[in-house]
């Protein structure tokens, strides 16, 4: 799960990362309401999460300067 990223555009990078932050964000309700299974999965998406953002950082960086 860690390279499934470098394959994607930045679009789909996009799509990919509110997908994430949703799951992230239902996983913290159910850690409230203690209907969590495995309690790691929070640091994983977390991980994910900053994974993504970096290579979505990167990808706009890098079509800034195909423009210049």
């Amino acid at each position: 799960m860690k390279n499934s990223f470098k394959d994607m555009k930045l679009a789909e990078m996009i799509v990919k990362r509110d997908e994430l932050r949703k799951k992230y964000f239902d996983l913290r309700f159910q850690m409230v309401v203690g209907h969590v299974e495995n309690p790691l999965e929070k640091r994983n998406l977390r991980r994910q999460i900053a994974r993504i953002e970096t290579r979505i950082a990167d990808a706009q960086r890098n079509d800034a300067e195909k423009k210049a």
